[in-house]
């Protein structure tokens, strides 16, 4: 079973319907026994930082989801993936659940078009479990004015915007797309299916 994280700012019903194509068993769920219960996490986002973990904190799900991660396979879609980091500076400095090493920052792209909305092919910085059958100028699909910042040793995929985007990101049993996998054709259905099969 996977757990689809409901606090209030994720993009849902497109993670489900894309699980439910994928034939994976999942739920979409704010009921700290459901989520304790599942054996994968995901937790989608859209919006704003500060606010997403603010949603987050006040219904101490920050607190649930650190503690799963320690023990089942944990994926953040979007604004997901950048509450995985330690600090976002989107309109102020706030703090993120700290699973992966890094900060998010706003895309400096000079000349090109913030939001970055569009396709993007991906390039290869290291294998993990989730890019395995994944070629480097596969497309996917960004919706993003804020990127991560870390470590090239935590991140699988990247694209290119003004500078090097990472779009995949991973640390132990830890990762994060940047792009949306539900809405990235085959290319995304199958990092899904690679995480829904995760051990």
């Amino acid at each position: 079973m996977i757990a689809i994280i409901d606090y209030g700012a994720g993009n849902l019903f497109s993670v489900k319907n894309a699980l439910d194509h994928l034939e994976f068993e999942s739920i979409i769920t704010s009921n700290p026994l459901e989520i304790h219960a599942a054996d994968k996490l995901i937790l989608p986002g859209v919006g704003a930082f500060p606010d997403a973990m603010r949603l987050l904190k006040e219904t101490t799900l920050d607190e649930l989801i650190c503690e799963e991660a320690k023990t089942k396979p944990l994926l953040g879609i979007c604004l997901g993936m950048q509450m995985l980091f330690e600090r976002s500076f989107e309109f102020t400095e706030t703090k993120g659940l700290g699973l992966i090493p890094g900060e998010v920052r706003a895309i400096e792209a000079p000349g090109l078009k913030i939001p970055n909305i569009g396709w993007s092919e991906l390039f290869l910085e290291n294998e993990c479990p989730l890019s395995e059958g994944i070629n480097e100028g596969d497309m996917v699909y960004y919706v993003h004015s804020y990127q991560a910042v870390t470590d090239k040793k935590y991140i699988s995929l990247y694209s290119e915007y003004g500078g090097l985007v990472p779009g995949l990101v991973f640390r132990d049993n830890v990762f994060g797309t940047q792009f949306h996998p539900e809405k990235s054709g085959k290319v995304g259905l199958h990092m899904l299916k690679n995480f829904g099969e995760m051990k």
